[in-house]
């Protein structure tokens, strides 16, 4: 099924800012969410229309996430286009967030499962915690690995375990163990992303070409920096933190410790892929027959969004 999640005549002619604004948006965008939840729905059998709503549904948080986090992030540039804060003003990027979250509220009450209706309202209450949270460590340049992955479990992983669990919650199948393994597996894949996001910050397996430091210009210690300067001492802390480019970073920690810290990295992701693939062996023991045909799909997702590899 090939989805699309938006459509112009979804949104009130009247107002042709916000439409030519959510034009933007969702061009080039890798839609995901959306073929994560297309691949798990496949083999619960949900209907096309369940699939839409789902599928349009996470398209929709996120990208209201991406138009908050721009301009509170002051990111001039989203998907190579300049972001919509710069483009419509802070205001219209706002208020163009705050009605995507309304409308999948409006979607899901019309479709009437108040199981899923109150799960997705939780979901986006993380989610909005997460954003607050994380833009309190500005210029927290001694936060910890535990600090951020609180923050990108409420923020990046409720999206994936939302992802996860919605599809069986809208084909009303509530066992709360299959729940318990989805919301684990959920939560470490959302962990491994952002992970493997935060690498890209430092030019690791940056096959798109995506800006350099932009976190560390920006006075934020993502998740690779944070284990990059464990056990640095004062000065280099202070010369990592001026870095512009990365022969900067490279002088400031040693290039060949850099690239050992590294190893280490990846070494302490692989032991959250084999407690994911532990889980997956769980979920097995949980799901009918006729839906075990699911963990074809689950087994690859780590290499996919950690190591990213297509």
């Amino acid at each position: 099924m090939n989805l699309k999640v938006y459509e112009s005549q979804e949104f009130p002619s009247y107002l042709p800012k916000l439409n030519a604004l959510y034009g933007d948006l969702f061009s080039h965008g890798k839609g995901f969410r959306s073929k994560l939840i297309q691949k798990i729905s496949q083999h619960l059998r949900l209907s096309s229309e369940q699939i839409h709503l789902l599928a349009q549904t996470i398209e929709f948080i996120h990208n209201a996430s991406l138009l908050h986090d721009d301009l509170v992030d002051r990111s001039p540039l989203r998907r190579e286009k300049t972001a919509a804060w710069l483009k419509y003003t802070p205001e219209y990027a706002v208020l163009a967030g705050d009605y995507l979250l309304a409308r999948v509220m409006v979607n899901l009450s019309r479709y009437g499962n108040l199981e899923l209706i109150q799960y997705t309202a939780e979901m986006i209450s993380d989610l909005l915690e997460g954003e607050w949270i994380q833009d309190s460590l500005i210029e927290d340049w001694d936060v910890s690995l535990t600090q951020l992955d609180r923050v990108h479990d409420l923020k990046t992983a409720s999206l994936f375990k939302w992802c996860m669990r919605a599809p069986f919650i809208i084909a009303e199948n509530y066992n709360e163990k299959i729940h318990r393994v989805l919301e684990e597996m959920g939560g470490l894949l959302g962990l491994l992303f952002q992970r493997s996001d935060d690498l890209l910050d430092f030019d690791v397996r940056n096959y798109e070409g995506k800006i350099v430091l932009g976190d560390l210009k920006s006075g934020y210690m993502n998740s690779f920096a944070a284990f990059l300067t464990q056990g640095l001492n004062e000065k280099q802390k202070a010369d990592f933190r001026k870095s512009q480019n990365m022969i900067d970073v490279y002088d400031a920690i040693g290039e060949a410790d850099f690239f050992a810290r590294l190893d280490d990295f990846d070494i302490h992701n692989k032991k959250v892929i084999e407690l994911y693939d532990h889980h997956c062996e769980e979920l097995s023991k949980l799901l009918a027959p006729e839906t075990k045909t699911l963990l074809n799909d689950l087994h690859g997702l780590p290499g996919i969004l950690y190591w990213r590899k297509a």
